[in-house]
């Protein structure tokens, strides 16, 4: 299965993942306009973004360059639909990564949450969805994806599902070594 041909849906009891579409601005924008959340999400290598975004115009310039990525076979990013209320409450990016350094041959994956889903049964929940389907759907032996040490709701999930914390760094494509990723081989 070509992931970039055809998206997969993942659904649990609570929780759709499904590919990010216009329409989930409104319920995105409170994601990233959520200045209690943007702590949690992972901007390593992204050009500067910082992924704080504050208006509806901005969420929809997010939205269409997810849609230019996905096109194009860079990444995918999911909407996070959470059924009790059918509003999207984050999103999870991930795409095959080979590098120079230990996180090669990686589903590297990004989650970002509204604040009030930063915990560990949620994340938990949202993450088993996606987590073994990744090593098929982006080909690779290992899923990675950071936890800054106070995400303790975070880790307590990553560790629940197998994730090890690594020491190694994550090397960006200007040389700048990231770290606290945590990692699940295969």
């Amino acid at each position: 299965m070509d992931v970039y041909k055809d998206c997969p849906k993942f659904e649990n009891d609570r929780y759709i993942l499904r590919l990010t579409v216009r329409g989930d601005c409104d319920g995105l924008l409170k994601v990233y306009s959520d200045k209690k959340a943007v702590p949690f999400f992972n901007s390593d290598n992204c050009h500067g973004d910082d992924f704080y975004y504050t208006t509806a115009d901005r969420m929809l310039q997010a939205l269409d360059f997810w849609e230019e990525a996905y096109s194009k076979g860079w990444f995918v990013r999911w909407s996070i639909i959470d059924k009790a209320t059918g509003e999207a409450v984050g999103t999870i990016e991930e795409f095959h990564r080979d590098a120079d350094d230990y996180f090669t041959n990686c589903g590297l994956l990004r989650l970002d949450l509204r604040s009030d889903y930063e915990k560990a049964a949620d994340i938990k929940s949202i993450l088993a969805l996606i987590v073994r389907p990744s090593f098929d759907l982006f080909g690779c032996s290992m899923v990675a994806t950071k936890a800054v040490p106070f995400a303790v709701e975070r880790v307590a999930a990553l560790t629940g599902l197998g994730f090890t914390a690594r020491d190694e760094k994550l090397k960006g494509f200007d040389g700048t070594l990231y770290g606290d990723y945590y990692a699940l081989d295969k």
